[in-house]
């Protein structure tokens, strides 16, 4: 056991003593406690016992919810070991997916701006830990863009503004650390246990948005959002090659890239048309040409000038073009 691991476990046990015997609010305390429990220094890559917390949770009033929310939170942006933070964020997530609607309710509602917000952290215990921090970052950033679209869907909006939000967050989990190997580590295996769970709920999102984008609404689509649509559309398929290697789902959601595929090549199609139309050169009339640049050179040429002005104005008060006449 390292001397870093055995100073959070007096940790854990010094935080667990003050709460037993400091907070005098029951629910606090009770909360305060679980959450420490949840998260402890010992065992680093054993799961955290999120089925406790939450049950905790419900025995509780929906107004109490918010302080297990705050005391995760506390516990997360007061840690600096990699495995505390991810079983804070592993709990928060599950609180996320499958806590009580009074809870879910709070976590959204806890701030408008970025909530776990770790582009900071660093764990420099060893090159493992340092390794893992890379994780911790990633992870935080993936809840966070998911609580934002959370936010966004209850707020409404079109499919086109609807579908960028879906794939910047197939782009979000498309961020993860190139180090994939550490998923033997059974803490980071659960993060992409859960964020493939979440993923393949996106991707179906993505697909019913996509159906809504038939050949006619296309093809009565504006410039602007034809251009938008395709660029969406290219952002998806380039994040394909990375979500089959981190989740190993080649055929799950092969029905959704191909949709995906064919309804970029509908797109391009319009856009194509479109470009063609916008480069067919006006052709005038061969008369308009032989009226405005010549005339024929053989035949005589009359010119009328034009009278004389009267008292200082134009003849009749209007523009004098002359009269060319021609005779053979």
């Amino acid at each position: 056991m390292g001397r870093k691991n055995l100073v959070g476990i007096l940790k854990d046990k010094v935080s667990i003593l003050k709460a037993t015997l400091l907070l005098s609010s029951k629910p606090t305390t009770s909360f305060r406690l679980a959450v420490l429990r949840a998260t402890t220094h010992r065992h680093p890559s054993e799961l955290p016992p999120v089925d406790d917390v939450l049950a905790l949770a419900h025995r509780h009033r929906a107004a109490t919810s918010g302080v297990l929310i705050h005391a995760l939170l506390q516990r997360l942006h007061g840690t600096k070991s990699v495995y505390v933070a991810l079983k804070c964020l592993l709990t928060l997530h599950h609180v996320i997916t499958n806590g009580s609607p009074a809870l879910k309710e709070q976590i959204s509602c806890y701030s408008s701006g970025p909530l776990f917000n770790l582009s900071d952290f660093k764990d420099e215990s060893d090159r493992d830990t340092w390794e893992l921090s890379c994780w911790v970052r990633w992870y935080a950033d993936v809840l966070d863009c998911g609580l934002a679209l959370s936010r966004r869907r209850n707020g409404g909006g079109g499919g086109g503004e609807r579908l960028r939000l879906l794939v910047g967050m197939v782009e979000m989990i498309c961020g993860a650390p190139e180090t994939l190997h550490y998923q033997r580590i059974s803490l980071i295996y659960e993060v992409m246990k859960l964020i493939g769970e979440d993923y393949r709920m996106i991707m179906r999102e993505i697909s019913t948005v996509i159906n809504q984008f038939g050949k006619k609404r296309i093809q009565d689509s504006s410039d602007e959002l034809i251009e938008e649509l395709l660029t969406d559309l290219k952002r998806l398929e380039n994040c394909r090659e990375k979500v089959f290697l981190m989740f190993l789902n080649k055929k799950k959601n092969d029905g959704v890239w191909e949709l995906i595929e064919e309804v970029k090549k509908d797109v391009e199609e319009v856009k194509e048309k479109r470009g063609n139309m916008k480069l067919v050169p006006f052709q005038g009339s061969e008369s308009t040409h032989m009226a405005e640049n010549h005339v024929d050179e053989s035949r005589s040429v009359v010119v009328v000038p034009p009278p004389p002005p009267r008292h200082g104005k134009r003849w009749l008060d209007v523009e004098w073009n002359p009269l060319v006449a021609s005779y053979g």
